[in-house]
C-alpha cells in the first residue's frame, strides 16, 4: 500500500521543527562542541532528504513545487555516503539558510493540501 505523499511533507515538517528545537539558543561554536546535537541534526536532515526522495517518486508534480530538492536529497546523500567529509559548518550553514524556506514551502503546501 502506497503512503499518502502528505505524509512525507509531514515528515520534512517534523523534521525541520526538530532540528530547530535542537539548536534552539546556539551559535555555530555552541553546535561545534556539540556533538550529540550534530548527530541529531544531521539525522533528521537525512529523513528530510529521503522523505523528499521518496515524495518525488510518488508525485512529482507536488515534489516539484518545492525549490531546490535535488540539492536537497545530495545534501541527504552526502550526510550518509559521505559522512567523512561533511564539514559542521556546512551543516550549520544549510540549517540556518535552507531550513527556513524549505519548512515555509512545506508548511505551505501542507496548508493548501488543508493538513497544516
Amino acid at each position: 500500500m502506497q503512503r499518502d505523499p502528505r505524509a512525507f511533507l509531514w515528515d520534512v515538517r517534523d523534521a525541520a521543527l526538530a532540528i530547530q528545537g535542537f539548536v534552539a539558543g546556539m551559535d555555530v561554536s555552541a553546535y561545534e562542541a556539540n556533538a550529540m546535537a550534530q548527530a541529531a541534526v544531521e539525522r533528521k536532515f537525512e529523513i528530510i532528504g529521503e522523505a523528499l526522495s521518496q515524495l518525488s517518486r510518488l508525485d512529482a508534480a507536488l515534489a516539484a513545487r518545492i525549490p531546490e530538492l535535488a540539492q536537497i536529497v545530495a545534501f541527504r546523500n552526502q550526510l550518509i555516503h559521505g559522512y567523512a567529509t561533511v564539514r559542521v559548518g556546512t551543516v550549520w550553514n544549510v540549517l540556518r539558510n535552507a531550513l527556513p524556506p524549505l519548512l515555509a514551502v512545506v508548511e505551505d503546501l501542507l496548508g493548501e493540501l488543508g493538513q497544516a
